[in-house]
């Protein structure tokens, strides 16, 4: 399916009312004007929506959804990527934790709004994201209108240590506020030195015990391994195409068609818009 590019820049609340820009990544499809596609938000790594953040999402789009990707960092520059480079990188970690994660909550927040408005998209939305983006996917699943999230490699859930002042993502599983919500996935290299293995068994420890619906993978890949540019060479197309279609399983299955309530769920029925 071909796709087309658009962005939109979203007043900030919390910044002022300075904008945040959304790219926006849909379905090209000119004689089905009215055609409605679910919504997807990727959430970015530390260098904002760069090349390879943008073919993701591409490749998501082609599969007939609408996506936002929010550009993180808005706060502290423009929208451009920040380079894979030495000052790139220190420059992204420390936009990282100078970040509060009320911020990070409302960038996802707005891009769901965003979703939800467009005249394109049914209202169904998941999302998903790596590294920074995979806790940042993380935490919009708490949002009870994201019915399914995929997050890979994401960094700092096991050490509350996201934002200024650190996170509380594993406290709100402690206390209930992922159960009965969307279908999660988790997916962590097992080489990954930014996220070790006692980290990852805090993670699926916590989830499993809150009794959240979730899916943990552990694979034979280092940090980043999806990222096809830049890697250090830790990219591993194979792995990568094959995740990226139960990803796609996932997201055919809980967005791409309305199958209702969960059962057993306080739900109110899910109104298509």
């Amino acid at each position: 399916m071909l796709i087309e590019k658009k962005y939109h820049d979203i007043p900030s609340p919390l910044d002022g009312g300075k904008p945040i820009r959304i790219f926006v990544i849909s379905p090209s499809v000119p004689d089905y004007p009215q055609a409605k596609f679910p919504g997807v938000v990727v959430f970015s790594e530390i260098y904002q929506v760069t090349g390879p953040v943008e073919r993701f999402a591409g490749s998501i789009a082609s599969q007939g959804f609408v996506v936002a990707c929010p550009s993180t960092y808005h706060e502290f520059e423009g929208p451009e990527a920040i380079p894979y480079d030495v000052e790139g990188t220190d420059r992204g970690n420390k936009y990282k934790i100078e970040k509060t994660v009320a911020a990070y909550d409302e960038d996802a927040t707005l891009s769901v709004d965003l979703l939800t408005s467009l005249p394109n998209c049914n209202g169904r939305i998941a999302a998903t994201g790596m590294c920074l983006g995979g806790h940042l996917a993380f935490r919009a699943a708490f949002d009870p209108r994201v019915l399914a999230t995929v997050c890979f490699f994401a960094t700092d859930i096991h050490g509350a240590s996201l934002g200024k002042g650190g996170d509380d993502s594993l406290a709100r599983v402690r206390k209930g506020d992922l159960t009965s919500k969307g279908e999660l996935v988790m997916i962590f290299g097992k080489q990954d030195t930014h996220v070790p293995r006692a980290g990852r068994d805090l993670i699926r420890t916590t989830l499993e015990d809150a009794k959240v619906p979730v899916s943990f993978l552990e694979v034979q890949a280092q940090h980043a391994f999806i990222r096809d540019e830049q890697s250090k060479g830790r990219w591993d197309a194979a792995l990568t195409r094959s995740l990226f279609s139960f990803m796609m399983e996932v997201f055919e299955r809980t967005v791409g068609r309305d199958m209702g309530p969960r059962a057993g769920s306080n739900s109110e029925p899910e109104h298509v818009c």
